[in-house]
């Protein structure tokens, strides 16, 4: 198989690609592989040291990268992002909202503002990126979302009640948002990661638990970030992705397969 053809398939240049949260772990690494596949990255998040960081690491592989702020929380400030972004590269080809937060109080503690919260920053933030920034994708003739789900959206986990909520709907959203913007060649599909070194596991898990997901897990460890960009390039891929809208896929080392 040829370089050409992979590419051909694969290939993101000439393409701007939007990554809300890649000031994280995860967001940060799928910025990093739309790069390396040859997209304009905006790194979107709050914290611009970190987002710096990150377009500086970027940039030393070779890649085209800058930083944008914003809060997610928001309505205003997605707007302002995509504004920023349409001034600075004059397009959007592919959007990826990968912010979030989580939760782990036990279920008669949860407090209602802090569920609240995190359904507001999971689930209201991806809805406003799909709606904001898909309405420019509709006027520009297409594009490809991608939102950031969780294996959480398909098996019911201990302690994340919030969190797992706001995930299912999540791929719910993304499977209806995906049905109304087919017809506008706009492709919407849900990423769902399994456990992964990222801040909010880490706070999440204890040794227990973390035993515990070993236990279930078949690969028996946790995912490396670098590990979502090949399905992440499938699903943001003009070619590769064509037919492909409206899915779920799960990166999650067989988590989903085992019994709960």
């Amino acid at each position: 198989m040829s370089l050409a053809y992979l590419e051909e398939l694969f290939g993101l240049t000439d393409q701007v690609a939007v990554v809300i949260g890649a000031t994280g772990e995860l967001g940060g690494a799928l910025a990093t592989g739309l790069a390396r596949a040859g997209a304009k990255v905006v790194v979107a998040g709050r914290s611009r040291e970190r987002g710096e960081a990150r377009v500086a690491a970027i940039k030393q592989l070779g890649g085209e990268a800058d930083f944008a702020e914003v809060d997610v929380m928001q309505r205003d400030s997605l707007a302002a992002l995509l504004a920023e972004v349409l001034e600075r590269h004059g397009k959007v080809d592919i959007l990826i909202n990968c912010a979030g937060v989580n939760a782990a109080d036990p279920y008669f503690d949860i407090d209602p503002d802090d569920f609240d919260r995190v359904l507001a920053a999971n689930l209201r933030a991806t809805h406003l990126g799909c709606q904001i920034f898909g309405r420019h994708m509709a006027d520009a003739g297409g594009g490809a979302i991608l939102n950031i789900g969780s294996v959480s959206s398909h098996l019911p986990l201990s302690r994340v009640f919030a969190y797992s909520a706001s995930k299912a709907a999540v791929v719910s959203l993304t499977k209806n948002v995906a049905r109304e913007f087919a017809p506008l060649g706009i492709r919407v599909n849900a990423l769902c990661p399994g456990f992964f070194p990222a801040e909010q596991n880490r706070k999440i898990l204890d040794e227990k638990r973390i035993s515990d997901v070993m236990r279930k897990t078949p690969m028996a460890r946790f995912g490396e970030p670098e590990e979502l960009i090949g399905a992440t390039l499938l699903l943001v891929s003009r070619k590769a992705g064509s037919f492909i809208t409206g899915a779920e896929v799960y990166v999650d080392g067989g988590f989903t397969a085992t019994s709960i």
